[in-house]
């Protein structure tokens, strides 16, 4: 295996099905401590997105096209073998809620038994951040509800858009 670049370069992974101010949140701080960091977009089998991966590639690159230090790429299949790839010896994972560590922890756990060189740093994202969730912003912007304090403008305008899509009579 190739040496990993382990202390400037990280991946944070995630489905971002929207991304959200609280993901950009976490990046931008990330970007802030990290030389490189590198959004990786899950494929991920098992959740239905409303959004199509490369969507939601696309929405993230262009929320967060200002930060030069940040790419943005759609990955399928385990996290640990996507932060080889790309050469990333840190994996960034949120938590918003206590509710989130034990799911975290156990993931971290599971992944340095696949991968010993590969390390996870939690980030907490900023107070008005920590009840967002793209779950609660897709369901809200499907029954119409305003999600323009929780997403980029860029993603409230495809969420219209994706709701006029999902509502047309067939």
């Amino acid at each position: 295996m190739t040496a990993l670049n382990t202390s400037r370069s990280a991946v944070y992974p995630g489905t971002f099905d929207p991304i959200t101010n609280g993901h950009q949140d976490l990046v931008r701080r990330a970007a802030g401590i990290f030389d490189r960091v590198v959004i990786g977009i899950a494929a991920n089998p098992n959740k239905a997105p409303l959004f199509p991966l490369e969507s939601r590639v696309d929405l993230a690159r262009r929320v967060l096209a200002d930060m030069p230090n940040v790419s943005v790429i759609g990955y399928a299949g385990l996290t640990v073998d996507f932060a080889h790839e790309q050469r990333c010896g840190v994996v960034i994972r949120g938590l918003r809620a206590v509710t989130d560590f034990e799911f975290e922890f156990q993931l971290a756990n599971m992944s340095r038994h696949l991968a010993r060189d590969v390390d996870y740093v939690f980030l907490t994202p900023q107070e008005q951040f920590t009840f967002i969730s793209s779950t609660l912003v897709r369901e809200i912007a499907l029954l119409g509800g305003d999600v323009s304090r929780f997403v980029h403008p860029l993603v409230v305008e495809a969420l219209a858009t994706r709701r006029a899509e999902v509502q047309r009579p067939r």
